[in-house]
């Protein structure tokens, strides 16, 4: 898991790993010898650029994202997206699935410069499971409507389809306020990590040198905006299928370890499992998110 914070102060203490991540900067268009594809390149710079910390959030130990979905209104309760590791009643255990929960976990809204604007309650946990993926979803106390009133903070949609190998993304962390920069380098069979097994988890190139703190974090596709995956790990020391050190297993049962390289889980099937209201039903028509 990428730690919390002591343990990842411990780590940039031992390992030296405090050198600052890359930060997120728009990309020069490239000439065009065409008004339109000026036009073009010009607007697709325009969508880079709003890859910001606008719509992320900050947790007592961890990073996070005000979501919304394609089918969600306005008028929805908002919704906090982090990971199941980051839950405050602790790691739900494999096979396990928390619904429902009663919760009053606070969030630091942060605008577009990584300032915090707004404190955000939750008043449930609506979902959390380590199981197959590493999420947990809370409900909060306001809505997408009124966070844009009082904030001018709009909500992150969540990408509802399959992210792409080679896609440029930035990890956005709400905790250290920082970006980072890389590519969706390719998706993993099974990602086994202590007691924990994830399924077709997404695998970083190294660029994304992720640590302690940005668990949580949204992984924003920088061409579209959209939230494909949540960061959520990464082979520290080199050991094989421990906690803090995934492995990667293949269909026909092969081990691969890569040290120094972080993950994210996919996101493009949660979805499905709420209806109108946000709310939550895991038996709606393409929803695969393990059941309680």
């Amino acid at each position: 898991m990428n730690k919390p914070l002591l343990a990842a102060l411990s780590a940039l203490a031992i390992a030296g790993l405090g050198a600052t991540p890359a930060i997120a900067a728009p990309h020069a268009a490239a000439e065009a010898s065409t008004p339109h594809a000026a036009k073009t390149a010009q607007a697709a710079q325009a969508v880079k650029a709003t890859v910001d910390f606008a719509g992320t959030v900050s947790l007592s130990n961890c990073s996070g994202s005000v979501i919304r979905f394609p089918g969600s209104a306005d008028t929805d309760p908002a919704l906090v997206l982090t990971n199941g590791h980051c839950l405050e009643t602790g790691m739900p255990g494999a096979g396990q699935v928390v619904t429902g929960q009663s919760s009053s976990r606070t969030f630091g809204l942060l605008n577009s410069a990584g300032t915090k604007v707004a404190t955000l309650r939750a008043n449930q946990v609506v979902y959390s499971t380590m199981t197959d993926t590493d999420v947990t979803i809370y409900r909060t106390t306001t809505t997408y409507a009124a966070i844009k009133s009082s904030y001018g903070i709009s909500p992150l949609t969540v990408q509802d389809t399959h992210p792409v190998a080679g896609t440029a993304i930035k990890v956005v962390s709400g905790y250290w306020k920082r970006v980072y920069s890389c590519n969706v380098d390719g998706f993993v069979y099974r990602l086994k990590e202590g007691d924990w097994t994830f399924k077709d988890s997404v695998r970083y190139t190294s660029a994304c040198d992720t640590i302690g703190g940005t668990s949580g974090s949204p992984v924003i596709d920088a061409g579209t905006g959209k939230v494909v995956a949540v960061n959520n790990t990464g082979n520290e020391d080199g050991q094989r299928c421990t906690v803090n050190n995934p492995c990667e297993v293949d269909a026909a049962g092969n081990v691969t370890v890569r040290q120094g390289i972080n993950y994210a889980q996919e996101i493009y099937n949660i979805p499905a499992c709420f209806t109108t209201g946000n709310k939550l039903d895991l038996s709606a028509s393409g929803c695969t998110l393990p059941k309680p």
